[in-house]
């Protein structure tokens, strides 16, 4: 109950922090259609020293029309331990390749570390991550801090348990100002609504289908709708 309490209310931060520094409603903003594809696994790592360590890996292509089609690849590996229950903290590296098609394309790397941990309550799973990034740019020298806080719910429709109704929610925070473009404060939000599939409940694959629209606040120009079909598989072995 504390661990709900405390994300619930560092989400509401986060939110107050985007509603502050991002207006909900712009005069202008640019509206782009696509589909997001993702692979999403973790798992634990036999040890005879251990039962606590643990491996994650995401993999994602993001398609864009305003891209003439590829937008955008990313690659996550990383490692985690288990706190007990179903917390754990987590670390890692990503690559990130991005072609904005009115530009010529750019790599960013990253290093990321997480926690991550879920609740039942009102016959619904609750999964939150918070997440804290050093993100490093080709197209500039500084280091640039972001913060992500995401709350996820999953509630099983019908007595079969093979479809789930999904909502997520994530907001990004910069936490300082970059020569490469990041302004300290609301950076985008990532809103899901769908649904996920499950063969057998004691399957290790999971599917999950639904619209994401992800809102990008971009300095000294219009901001950014993207209206996106996602599909993510999940994987845990």
């Amino acid at each position: 109950m504390y661990g709900l309490r405390a994300s619930t209310f560092v989400f509401v931060v986060c939110c107050a922090q985007a509603l502050l520094d991002g207006p909900a409603v712009r005069a202008q903003t640019i509206n782009d259609t696509g589909a997001w594809l993702a692979l999403f696994a973790d798992g634990d790592i036999e040890s005879s020293r251990s039962e606590s360590l643990k491996w994650w890996f995401d993999g994602q292509l993001r398609f864009l029309d305003e891209a003439d089609g590829f937008g955008q690849s990313l690659v996550r590996p990383g490692i985690g331990w288990r706190l007990g229950g179903s917390a754990a903290i987590w670390a890692g590296y990503a690559w990130i390749h991005t072609s904005p098609g009115n530009s010529r394309d750019f790599d960013e790397h990253r290093l990321w570390q997480q926690v991550t941990w879920s609740d039942e309550g009102c016959g619904a799973l609750l999964g939150y991550r918070s997440r804290l990034e050093q993100r490093f740019l080709e197209t500039g020298s500084d280091t640039g801090w972001r913060f992500r806080q995401l709350l996820a719910v999953r509630r099983p429709l019908g007595s079969t348990q093979h479809l789930t109704a999904v909502a997520w929610d994530e907001v990004f925070i910069h936490l300082n100002d970059t020569d490469w473009g990041a302004d300290g404060g609301f950076d985008r939000n990532r809103a899901f609504l769908g649904l996920g599939f499950k063969h057998h409940p004691d399957s290790p694959f999971r599917v999950e289908v639904g619209y994401l629209n992800q809102y990008t606040d971009v300095s000294g120009r219009p901001d950014i709708s993207d209206h996106l079909l996602s599909i993510n598989l999940f994987w845990n072995p």
